[in-house]
């Protein structure tokens, strides 16, 4: 204003802007000015924390006052997608937050991503200190707007502009840790750094504006604020409460729409009583690494700035965990007598491992983490000091939304874990076990009680309801049961008070919450730091999105760490919980190598992989592995190859589907139907007259009984050809009632059941190898073998009512089952287990040397139909090694044993 006169009007005019009366948009700015926003956002449908749409151009006032001028650039969304790994590279230097939702669970989860680089002010706090820092000359305007929403709040007991030109807001909250709430739903509204951003949010208030908030992490040591009477044991004088960012520029993807946009803020604003708008349009935006800041100086009051990371010697950094092996198993038995007493329903204790990051960068962790174990709360966090998180959550922590006028709050605990099998089937058999397991339904009741009591805190009589219950949700290696929990706040409540009743959700601590915390805080070894904590987004619309903070990699100095924990109950089995932690940190700390060994791939063109070197891709040498730790095994896959396989069929319902597991293991496999073309198929020459046409005949199951498709002749011609069989069902029953015994029928027949099989004596022809001793099959009969002859040995039967499961002949090559190993009741890896292991150890030879289970080699000349004149009984009776070793020399001319 050059008069008097002008003075006057721009007074006027400030002095609504900041009552929130009009819009306001800069002079040049003019061309994105809109129709007023709607006073009242009521949203009809769920977003499920995505996005709400592709936002318009606009102008508007926020509730402090501030003109916020919102202009958009709707990308295609594979230019959206190619500027989220741009995105992702720059994370690794420059400040910022990256939030992916990857896993979509209707009514629950939607997938987006949403994030930005170069943030223009940083809110962080430790305990009761916080500090809002300018990271460039938009970020000093903005200070000045932040410090009127400030100063005068009843939380706020100081406040400070420092540094030159003013470049951070020191502060400090009202101590509370003695105030006693007048009633415990009030206790969320106590001083504490929530407050802060509490005052922050009601500033820049707006109801329609979607993307515009504070984004970053929240730590554990939060729950201190809320719950002063539970004392940390530890020094936390280096670890900070929170780091949340106030962006000016948000890319957005929306997988659910398929669109994507860019969105740019600017602000403007003019203090009650000044004669100088401040504004942002005129000031460009700078690329800065994290560790530096376009403003020179940063001093801060005499204490130190909250956002200043102490600096560490990244030399004395090593790898390890924080507890011996065995340490938390002790721990679990710790708690259980707190369980005994009562002090205790629960409790969640957690252990922490350490890997060097040797090269590799956040942005390879998180590319790691999103292809190996996509989830609903995925994100990558530069929080600056050469610290940051990267994670793929699985679990809501709080989200809030306006769906009919109303503020929707929602949780999904999780509790009741087990492991993924190898595939669908296995997984199948995995939900039956975790949905049958009264352990876990415990645990998963008394999270949700706690979760239920806790929204009662501040939400509508009668308004909170379990919506979900036990629902299965599928991770990389883990599955989870889950609940669904919403309930809709009253009145004088919003977001952060949501938020805070609920620190930290009962699956992160344990019940009764306070004690729990305590127990944590006294025995696990290490702070937690953000473990257990929240990630996410505080909208300036009054809603929140957080998910909790696990599954996460925290870095810092280059040293990568991950935290797991296990929730114990009363019956808790000690070694059973360590191991659910080590299974839960294995995810992530293979991703940390995996990342480390595609950054020396990248660098010298190589991989450092054993695996590769030797031509093994990683799938098979995990299909290589049994399990965990078990001694390695033959590759089921390549037990075939170059051997021809006569399938017999009975006509039967499987058998193409058994065909196929045989052709998986290499072996070229032809399916004849009984009768004449089988008979043709068997009676078939080679040129070399010394070889056989089959290397094995497989007869298949089928209806009826044996001697409606003549199995007797088969076998007959089989043995005649010195050509190993096996049988499957009918073929098992035929063989018995080949050799002289009979057959019996069940009480009910049992078609596509389930059962469970036990070995009950080592297989001569080793068909059961490298299968556990008891394992689930499936069973489509009604007859079985009731009398078996002397020469016949029985190798299996089932668990409980002892229904003969297997049987061989001792010392001809035939061996039969009486499930289906090619069922989707049987678990697949152990079907194809047991057809490999008939091809490869079924057969007549002269001389065979194999070894042991046990690693030691065993030579012996195999059976000859000769054989079969010898003692019955030594015949059904095995063998120990010793009498191999030092038995009749005949006897180990005649038999294979293990």
């Amino acid at each position: 204003p050059r008069t008097m006169r002008g003075k006057f009007a721009l007074r006027i005019f400030s002095l609504a802007l900041a009552a929130g009366c009009v819009a306001f948009a800069p002079q040049q700015h003019q061309q994105h000015r809109r129709p007023p926003l709607m006073e009242a956002a009521a949203v009809s449908a769920f977003q499920l924390g995505a996005p709400r749409g592709l936002p318009t151009n606009a102008t508007y006032a926020t509730s402090g006052g501030v003109g916020v001028t919102r202009s958009v650039r709707e990308l295609g969304l594979a230019e959206g997608l190619t500027e989220v790994e741009e995105l992702i590279d720059a994370l690794d230097s420059r400040r910022g937050t990256l939030l992916a939702s990857s896993y979509e669970v209707p009514g629950r989860y939607a997938r987006w991503t949403v994030g930005f680089a170069d943030p223009p002010v940083v809110l962080s706090g430790r305990a009761k200190d916080f500090e809002l820092r300018a990271l460039n000359d938009r970020g000093k305007v903005l200070l000045g707007m932040l410090s009127v929403a400030l100063k005068d709040d009843d939380a706020v007991e100081s406040l400070e502009l420092v540094g030159d030109g003013g470049t951070s807001l020191v502060g400090r909250v009202q101590d509370s840790s003695d105030a006693v709430p007048s009633c415990e739903e009030e206790r969320s509204k106590m001083p504490s750094l929530l407050s802060v951003v509490r005052a922050c949010v009601r500033f820049m208030y707006h109801p329609d504006e979607a993307q515009l908030g504070l984004y970053g992490a929240f730590g554990y040591d939060l729950m201190f604020q809320f719950e002063p009477m539970i004392t940390p044991k530890q020094d936390r004088a280096a670890q900070r409460d929170l780091v949340l960012y106030l962006p000016d520029d948000v890319l957005v993807v929306d997988q659910r729409e398929n669109t994507a946009w860019r969105v740019h803020f600017d602000f403007s604003f003019c203090e009650p009583g000044a004669f100088q708008v401040a504004d942002t349009a005129a000031v460009p935006r700078e690329v800065l690494q994290s560790s530096q800041s376009s403003l020179t100086s940063l001093t801060t009051s005499a204490s130190g700035g909250v956002d200043e990371e102490p600096v560490v010697d990244k030399g004395k950094a090593e790898a390890g965990r924080d507890m011996a092996p065995g340490e938390f198993s002790a721990l679990v038995d710790r708690a259980k007598e707190e369980f005994a007493c009562g002090n205790l329903f629960e409790v969640v204790l957690s252990q922490q491992w350490r890997e060097a990051m040797d090269g590799a960068t956040p942005s390879d962790l998180f590319r790691e983490l999103r292809t190996r174990n996509p989830s609903p709360y995925g994100f990558l966090m530069n929080l600056g000091g050469d610290e940051f998180l990267v994670g793929a959550s699985p679990e809501m922590y709080v989200r809030v939304e306006r769906v009919d006028a109303k503020l929707r709050v929602e949780t999904c605990p999780i509790s009741g874990t087990i492991a993924r099998g190898a595939d669908a089937l296995e997984d199948a058999s995995q939900v039956r076990r975790l949905l049958a397991s009264a352990k876990d339904e415990s645990e998963l009741t008394m999270c949700t009680d706690v979760d239920r009591n806790d929204k009662s805190r501040v939400c509508e009589p009668g308004s909170v309801n379990v919506i979900g219950r036990r629902q299965i949700e599928m991770y990389s290696r883990l599955i989870h049961t889950v609940d669904h929990v919403e309930g809709y706040l009253r009145p004088q409540f919003d977001a952060l008070d949501a938020f805070l009743c609920h620190a930290w959700a009962v699956t992160v601590t344990g019940a009764p919450k306070t004690w729990a915390a305590r127990f944590v805080e006294q025995f696990e070894t290490s702070q937690r730091a953000w473990y257990g904590g929240a990630v996410g987004h505080v909208g300036f619309d009054g809603s929140l999105n957080t998910g909790l903070t696990l599954r996460t990699i925290h870095v810092k100095d280059d040293v990568a760490r991950v935290r797991a924990g296990a929730t114990l109950l009363y019956d808790s089995d000690p070694q059973e919980e360590e191991a659910e932690t080590e299974l839960k940190a294995a995810a992530l700390r293979d991703a940390i190598n995996a990342a480390k060994t595609t950054k020396s791939t990248t660098k010298d063109g190589s991989s450092s992989s054993e695996d590769v070197a030797a031509g093994v891709s990683e799938e098979e040498a995990e299909t290589s592995v049994v399990a965990a730790g078990a001694a390695l095994v033959p590759n089921p896959t390549a037990a075939g190859v170059g051997k021809r396989v006569l399938l017999v069929d009975h006509e039967d319902s499987f058998v193409h589907t058994l065909a196929n597991y045989l052709r998986q293991t290499g072996a070229d496999v032809r399916v004849c139907r009984f009768g004449p073309a089988a008979t043709a198929a068997l009676d078939e020459k080679t040129l070399d007259e010394k070889t056989k046409p089959w290397d094995l005949v497989v007869l298949s199951p089928g209806p009826g009984r044996p001697s409606d498709f003549e199995l007797s002749k088969t076998i007959d011609r089989c043995v005649g050809a010195k050509i190993p069989v096996f049988g499957v069902c009918l073929g098992l029953q035929g063989i018995v009632e080949h050799f002289g015994g009979s057959l019996g029928t069940l009480g009910a027949p049992v078609h596509g059941k389930p059962a469970t099989v036990k070995k009950i004596q080592r297989s001569t022809w080793k068909v059961f190898r490298h299968l556990p001793e008891t394992f689930d099959v499936a069973r489509y009969h009604s007859l079985h073998a009731k009398d078996v002859p002397s020469e016949i040995l029985v190798t299996a039967e089932t668990a409980d009512d002892r229904v003969v499961m297997a049987v061989e002949h001792a010392s001809l090559p035939l061996a039969a089952v009486q499930f289906h190993p090619e069922s989707i009741l049987t678990n697949p890896r152990n079907g194809l287990q047991i057809l490999a292991n008939c091809l490869t150890n079924l057969q007549y030879a002269t001389t065979t040397t194999l070894d042991d289970d046990d690693g030691k080699e065993v030579t012996a000349a195999a059976a000859t139909p000769a054989a079969e004149k010898k003692d019955e009984d030594s015949l059904r009776r095995p063998p120990t090694t010793d009498a191999l070793n030092a038995g009749d020399p005949e006897q180990k001319q005649l038999l294979l044993y293990d």
